[in-house]
């Protein structure tokens, strides 16, 4: 079975990048947890961006039917004005 893995912030229904493996969409989060909420990628796309946030998931799919099945889904990270949130061990 072919995979990709998704980063997806699902507050704001937005793919943001494809990935190889879940480690490698991972990696991209860790990145993220470190950029203020206030940039890019961070920032996000509504009016209400000051009180808003983004909710990271990375979403395996199978790449083998059209459309891509869905197999898992996974909250990864949540960033905020408040914090962010790490949600893996």
């Amino acid at each position: 079975m072919n995979k990709k893995f998704v980063i997806e912030d699902e507050s704001h229904a937005e793919w943001q990048g494809e990935y190889d493996s879940f480690e490698d969409a991972v990696k991209e989060l860790e990145k993220r947890r470190d950029i203020p909420w206030n940039e890019k990628p961070n920032v996000c796309p509504c009016t209400s961006w000051k009180t808003c946030g983004r909710s990271y998931e990375i979403i395996e799919f199978n790449t083998d039917t059209r459309p891509w099945k869905e197999i898992n889904r996974q909250l990864v990270l949540e960033v905020s004005s408040k914090e962010s949130k790490w949600f893996l061990k």
